[in-house]
């Protein structure tokens, strides 16, 4: 049995369950948080929205107004321009985790001779996610310019809803093809728009969308790689201790038998740095995986994260968008074609070149 696994049974013998309980208590309001954020997006009149704007307008009075407008044009400049801020999160909070897992993780893995393949599967999958950032950041989303305004009108069909015939771009200046958006941080419009993303610091729309999608998946799958890892590593420690059947003293000197929050803590005080990655690749997997589950029924059903927010005003129903003079609009989604032609056509949109050899 390797040394540093004996030393598990020779210390931590007393601890107190405060750490526990407050790791679990934040833990808790982290995921209380997300799914609060995840609830509350797309409506432009949330609960989550009024509280914001009454907290601001409260924080008004007490705040100088220089501070104020610092702190605005801080937030627009964030938010509302391209800035590489959270491409640079993005890069170091990977490096951060892969300095970690190969730092300690791998190697005690190896100590205890676990199998090559799948301690390097996260590497691979790593090598796949970098590879689908850098062409979905880089990439052309889809931009609707006076040149090829004309063709693209006519790729998609107006709905009648979410889509009017002959609207013109203000800012652009050309008329809009269905399923368009005008982007205020890309100062453009992007074809078959679906949203700015800030971590690839670009629009996601009919060019990059299926790029997009194998770039979710294989930053999830990253994540729960180096979850599955370094959950095995961490349970093979406490099979090698053999602590599970022992037992520990608590404040009073009582003797009890472990349970798993003594494990847990047991572990983070001998492993900190790893038991923390292990909580944040785990939470990183389940938001992923949720965003994930989204975007691929955005996908097979050949929606946008843009026209599912706008149709939540209008309804669903199976019934034609058009309606009788005085009642109100249903949305429809008339751009699904079953399963696999909308994979199809996420992964090979229709192009203006491909539009003029058909005509």
């Amino acid at each position: 049995m390797p040394a540093w696994v004996q030393q598990l049974l020779l210390s931590h013998s007393r601890l107190g369950m405060d750490f526990l309980t407050l790791f679990l208590i934040y833990l808790c309001f982290v995921l209380a948080t997300t799914a609060l954020l995840c609830l509350c997006s797309g409506r432009k009149e949330s609960f989550l929205t009024r509280s914001v704007s009454r907290a601001s307008q409260v924080l008004s009075l007490v705040i100088p107004s220089q501070l104020q407008r610092v702190t605005h044009r801080a937030l627009h400049r964030l938010f509302h321009t391209r800035s590489c801020l959270f491409v640079v999160l993005h890069v170091a909070l990977q490096a951060a985790v892969f300095g970690e897992y190969t730092w300690e993780v791998f190697v005690y893995c190896r100590e205890l001779q676990f199998h090559l393949l799948p301690l390097l599967l996260p590497y691979l999958l790593l090598a796949g996610n970098l590879g689908c950032f850098m062409l979905c950041s880089r990439a052309n989303p889809g931009t609707v310019t006076k040149s090829n305004a004309a063709s693209l009108v006519g790729v998609y069909a107006y709905d009648g809803v979410l889509f009017q015939r002959g609207l013109v771009c203000p800012t652009c200046s050309v008329e809009k093809p269905a399923r368009s958006k005008h982007c205020s941080v890309c100062r453009t419009c992007v074809h078959r728009f679906d949203h700015h993303c800030v971590w690839v610091n670009n629009c996601i729309g009919a060019s990059n969308a299926g790029v997009f999608l194998l770039y979710l998946l294989s930053l999830t799958a990253t994540a729960a790689a180096l979850a599955a890892v370094t959950a095995a590593l961490l349970i093979q420690v406490l099979l090698l201790s053999n602590i599970m059947h022992g037992s520990y003293l608590d404040a009073q000197g009582q003797e009890h038998p472990v349970e798993i929050a003594f494990l847990v803590q047991h572990l983070f005080l001998t492993f900190p740095r790893i038991v923390f990655m292990l909580g944040f690749v785990i939470l990183l997997t389940l938001v992923l995986g949720g965003y994930c589950s989204f975007s691929l029924y955005l996908a097979l059903t050949n929606q946008t994260t843009n026209e599912w927010c706008k149709s939540q005003k209008f309804g669903g129903s199976s019934h034609l968008p058009s309606q009788p003079h005085g009642r109100p609009l249903v949305y429809k989604n008339i751009y699904s074609k079953g399963i696999w032609r909308n994979l199809k056509e996420i992964f090979n949109p229709p192009t203006v070149l491909e539009r003029k050899k058909k005509t």
